[in-house]
This record gives structure tokens, C-alpha cells and sequence, in this order.
């Protein structure tokens, strides 16, 4: 596996749910986000939460396209997000949705772990990638 890190910047946009909108426990949002260090480029994507984060408990689901270049390549995929939130703690899994590489970035597989400090958002992302043609 190779590995790429960075930070990235994201804004979460609330959106409309369709739907019945009095459901206070569920959530729309969409993510733009600027990536920076090993993936270079943008994402952007929807999320969906249900749950109470002000008592300590929730998930979420993600799907988020990224553009940009990695490891000299540029090209797109997709990562598929799945987190929940206890008072125990969290589980958060990020990972490249198959076949969803487009351009130099075909082929690609892998997982990304993030980590916020303070206001600041990092990644760590561990890949595979077929042979450049």
C-alpha cells in the first residue's frame, strides 16, 4: 500500500431533506472540501445524519467525489463515508468506492483515516493503484 497525508479544509452546507421536515433527528448537508499534501484537488459530496450530537449520539452516511491529483496522477473517485458517534466514542470508515476511478486514477483502492485537531482537519490515505499505462 502507498501512503498519502495532508490536511484539508471542508464547509458543511445545510440542506433541505426531502420529506417530512419536522424530523429534528435527521440532516442533510453538502461537503466542499480543498485538499492539500499527497491528494491535491477537491471533493465534494452529500451527507445524511440522524441522531442527537448534543446528547452524544449520531451517524452518518457520505459519498464524496474527489478531483485532483495523487501520487502524480490526476484524475477522479469516489469515497463512501460511514461514521457513528457514542458517549463511548467514534467509528468513522472512509473508503474509495470500487470502480469509481476515473482518468490516471483508475483502478484505485484504499481507505482514508481522518483526524481533527482543534479546528484543523487531517488525512491519512492508504492506497493502491494500477501501474501508470
Amino acid at each position: 500500500m502507498r501512503q498519502a497525508s495532508g490536511t484539508f479544509d471542508v464547509q458543511v452546507i445545510p440542506k433541505s431533506l426531502d420529506g417530512p421536515v419536522e424530523e429534528a433527528t435527521l440532516g442533510r448537508y453538502a461537503l466542499d472540501k480543498v485538499y492539500h499534501g499527497g491528494l491535491e484537488g477537491t471533493g465534494r459530496g452529500q451527507m445524511l445524519t440522524a441522531g442527537s450530537p448534543k446528547e452524544g449520539s449520531a451517524g452518518y452516511v457520505a459519498i464524496e467525489r474527489f478531483e485532483g491529483k495523487l501520487d502524480g496522477r490526476e484524475g477522479s473517485f469516489a469515497l463512501m463515508h460511514r461514521g457513528t458517534m457514542t458517549p463511548a466514542g467514534q467509528i468513522l470508515e472512509v473508503t474509495v468506492v470500487p470502480g469509481s476511478g476515473r482518468g490516471a486514477l483508475a483502478g484505485i483502492s484504499g481507505t482514508l483515516e481522518i483526524r481533527i485537531e482543534g479546528k484543523e482537519h487531517f488525512y491519512d490515505f492508504a492506497y493502491e493503484l494500477p501501474a501508470a499505462p
